[in-house]
């Protein structure tokens, strides 16, 4: 089950180093980029709750094989994709499937061993997915290197067969009798998976079709209309995907914001990194998987001593040190330039892997903590669900800030040579690939400057994605060490326990 919940993480990263190979093979722009990426969290987010409660009702064992089957195929199916379309589509294919992944493990692990062993088990469980996220980067870069872009797809194949063939004989079927048992929250989840991907989509396609284009405005409309929708729903229904009342728990709601913050943190930052690495050092993808190895090594090397120390030191310690080490690695990746020196460039990545590993543990134990045991599959839950919803905006929030800036100093370069701008400088900056060529048939400047002006264009777009980045990270510091200090007299079990009736 570790294999099978591995593929599922190693694919929420692995894609990211594979992006700039996949936009030479395709052609495909920035934005395209970005859709390869979030559709995938976007259906992960859609689907996450809905597995859940089918693999409640029907089977664990039986639903996670299903997932598991689907999503082999559908990697199969991404790695011969021919264009851009069917990729997305089979991304997101992958990320409804991988729900099932993430979900069916966890239960059938805490089911499989008796209490005794199930804190290890599950520690376990959640330390091989903390490897999947970190090192999928490194891997996808190593892949592309040494054989093709399409082996970040395909390698999931064998891997599915390996982990579905050892299961078989080690897994027993389980499922809850309880009288709520898989009755899934309908209107909560028609509701969330019709506001999620419409705002995400609207931030993510909003350069391309125009902020103020009916479209985007109806998109953004119905994803907010959605939001507060799917707000008062919750608040009503017996078995909610998100119970809201247990956010008068602090501590809980300190998870919640760690959670949506590591992802927001992460998403955008493993996107825009191996960008940087090939478009602006002109690195190739077995180099830059190597150079993203500070970050994911220091990650997977440091997370269990930090699981260690969450026994002895209160979560919200541990998690405030860690938005401390991805601030400091967002303002030193806003200082890259083309000649930034390695050791800076490496220094920078391993502070993103420190505060990795000292946020996604014991965000996971602040949430258990923070709620009596009968609520801790809402409080992993919601956990899950907040984490995936900070990813896919992060995402799509950080590449639109790179996009005004990269247009801004576009603009600002060409007005200083009296070069009229249009609809063709949007398209260069949205696609560096084919950026070159619109800046030469519109500008007429040689081939230095073109390349100049490129890397120009990237480094202020990354420079103003990583002070997002570090402005989310002191915000989640300010918050988590200011809301999660508990009450005088309040224990936060009980208080969950009181909130939730």
């Amino acid at each position: 089950m570790s294999i099978i919940s591995f593929l599922g993480c190693i694919d929420l990263t692995i894609v990211n180093t594979a992006a700039p190979a996949v936009q030479r093979d395709m052609g495909a722009t920035v934005t395209e980029l970005q859709l390869i990426v979030n559709v995938f969290i976007v259906a992960l987010s859609m689907f996450m709750v809905t597995m859940g409660r089918l693999a409640d009702r029907y089977g664990r064992r039986r639903v996670l094989y299903t997932g598991t089957a689907v999503f082999g195929v559908a990697s199969l199916a991404a790695g011969f994709a021919g264009d851009v379309r069917t990729l997305i589509l089979c991304r997101f294919v992958q990320g409804a499937a991988c729900a099932v992944l993430y979900t069916s493990t966890g239960a059938l692990v805490s089911d499989t061993f008796p209490p005794q062993q199930r804190g290890r088990a599950i520690g376990a469980l959640y330390g091989v997915n903390g490897l999947g996220l970190a090192i999928g980067p490194m891997l996808g870069g190593l892949l592309v290197g040494w054989l093709d872009w399409r082996w970040v797809f395909w390698l999931n194949v064998p891997l599915t067969a390996i982990g579905l063939a050892v299961c078989l004989s080690a897994v027993r079927e389980s499922r809850e009798h309880s009288a709520a048992a898989g009755k899934p929250d309908w209107p909560g989840l028609t509701l969330i998976s019709l506001a999620l991907p419409a705002l995400v989509l609207a931030l993510t396609l909003g350069d391309a079709w125009g902020w103020t284009s009916v479209r985007i405005l109806g998109l953004l409309a119905l994803g907010i209309a959605g939001v507060v929708a799917f707000c008062v729903v919750e608040r009503k229904v017996t078995a909610p995907i998100v119970d809201f009342r247990l956010f008068g728990n602090r501590t809980f709601l300190g998870a919640l914001t760690a959670d949506f913050s590591l992802a927001f943190f992460y998403c955008l930052a493993f996107f825009l990194m191996p960008l940087y690495l090939v478009s602006v050092r002109h690195y190739g993808s077995t180099a830059s998987g190597l150079m993203l190895l500070p970050c994911t090594a220091v990650m997977a090397l440091l997370s269990p001593v930090v699981g260690r120390l969450v026994d002895r030191v209160p979560p919200r310690l541990l998690l405030c040190a860690g938005f401390v080490a991805f601030a400091l690695s967002a303002a030193l990746q806003a200082q890259f330039t083309r000649d930034s020196h390695v050791a800076f460039v490496a220094a920078a990545f391993a502070l993103m892997g420190i505060g990795w590993a000292f946020v996604l543990g014991p965000a996971t134990v602040a949430a258990l903590s923070a709620v009596p045991e009968r609520l801790a599959g809402t409080a992993v839950g919601s956990s899950w669900t907040f984490h995936n919803l900070g990813g896919a905006i992060g995402l799509a929030v950080g590449m639109a800030v790179y996009r005004w800036s990269a247009r801004d100093a576009l603009d600002a370069a060409l007005a200083a040579r009296h070069v009229p701008g249009g609809e063709w400088a949007a398209r260069a900056v949205a696609d560096p690939g084919a950026g070159a060529e619109l800046l030469r048939a519109h500008t007429g400047w040689d081939g230095r400057d073109v390349e100049a002006l490129a890397g120009d264009l990237f480094l202020r777009g990354n420079q103003a994605a990583m002070w997002l980045l570090c402005g989310v990270a002191g915000a989640a510091f300010l918050a988590i060490g200011a809301g999660m200090r508990a009450r005088r007299g309040t224990p936060g079990a009980k208080s969950a326990d009181a909130v939730a009736g």
